[in-house]
């Protein structure tokens, strides 16, 4: 799968989510499997990028090739120069954001609010595509709400205007993350244009990674909330996709050893990245992911949160799993 000059190792992709996708967590992502993964969404307000947080998620240090920043906003001049900027440090492919449902977002005409004004998305894409040299881009949702599945319009638009390649996730922005994906709109995108499409939605098993690969004809899939707290699931999809002599069920979750090893170094990339006092906080969410339907997690959740420095959160997660880990029959499984 090529996205511009870049030749994607597989076809499984990261999916941007702010609040997660930070440099820690799409390190790890790639480590497991992921070939590519977008940065969390920034604005496209400058005057923004001053603060700690937009910091942080500008920070590519050591990400390898290629480096994806996701940028939203409603402005096509200031996404243009948002778009250079990133271009200009370092990005090497610019991922533009009509598919974020969060009202924060939709409220300020950006994301998939967009997605209802389709001169003004064309505008956006043609001032993107036009300042930079890098690729472009574009993930979206498949219409702005059940009646208005516009999504197979505005894929045209975009490779009309040059965007190189699409990520959809398979519901309408009314629908947010309710119901099932519509892999039958994913599949009627695929067929209205020639770049490539990464399906995204309620992928969460390498069964489930074939059975969209098959019913969409897409070239790749996107991985959003099934890869948090399992960032495995890209190798597990992989080996299930790349075996096809074997059902895509057969393949073994890791132990709950190498779960607690995978763990433990990221808790200390996250204290690392943020600091101790920050990285705490924000590991906290992870714990409480890869602890999901694991037994006594109420108790470990409990622990974690009183734990106030990295040396002590990093005690009880290892010991929580330590004490996992002498039951053989508990192991951690991408459908947790």
């Amino acid at each position: 799968m090529r996205i511009g000059p870049y030749e994607l190792v597989n076809n499984l992709a990261l999916a941007p989510m702010a609040g997660v996708t930070d440099l820690p967590f799409r390190l790890l992502c790639r480590r497991m499997g992921a070939a590519i993964a977008a940065g969390e969404m920034l604005t496209c307000d400058v005057r923004l990028w001053h603060t700690e947080k937009s910091r942080r998620r500008m920070d590519h240090s050591g990400e390898p090739e290629p480096r994806v920043v996701q940028i939203a906003g409603g402005d096509p001049e200031m996404m243009a120069e948002a778009a250079r900027r990133n271009a200009d440090a370092g990005a090497q492919i610019i991922d533009i954001n009509l598919g974020c449902p969060a009202k924060k977002v939709c409220n300020k005409a950006a994301g998939s609010a967009l997605m209802k004004d389709e001169p003004l998305v064309r505008q956006i894409l043609e001032a993107v595509v036009k300042a930079v040299s890098v690729p472009v881009t574009l993930k979206m949702r498949t219409g702005w709400d059940p009646e208005h599945r516009n999504g197979p319009a505005i894929a045209r638009m975009a490779e009309a205007i040059g965007v190189q390649a699409l990520a959809i996730h398979g519901r309408t922005r009314a629908c947010m993350y309710q119901g099932s994906a519509e892999y039958d709109t994913i599949r009627s995108i695929k067929q209205s244009v020639s770049i490539p499409i990464f399906a995204n939605g309620d992928i969460d098993s390498a069964a489930k990674a074939k059975h969209v690969l098959e019913q969409t004809g897409v070239d790749g899939l996107m991985i959003g909330r099934s890869a948090q707290g399992q960032p495995w699931i890209f190798r597990e999809i992989l080996a299930g996709l790349n075996d096809g002599a074997h059902d895509a069920h057969s393949y073994a979750p890791p132990s709950i050893a190498e779960v607690r090893d995978i763990m433990l170094a990221h808790l200390r990339d996250l204290h690392a990245f943020y600091g101790e006092e920050a990285g705490v906080r924000v590991a906290r969410k992870h714990i409480d992911w890869y602890a999901k339907s694991r037994a006594s997690a109420p108790a470990l959740r409990q622990a974690v949160m009183q734990a106030t420095d990295a040396s002590t959160q990093i005690d009880r997660v290892q010991a929580y799993f330590n004490a996992l880990a002498e039951a053989p029959e508990e192991r951690l499984s991408s459908a947790a």
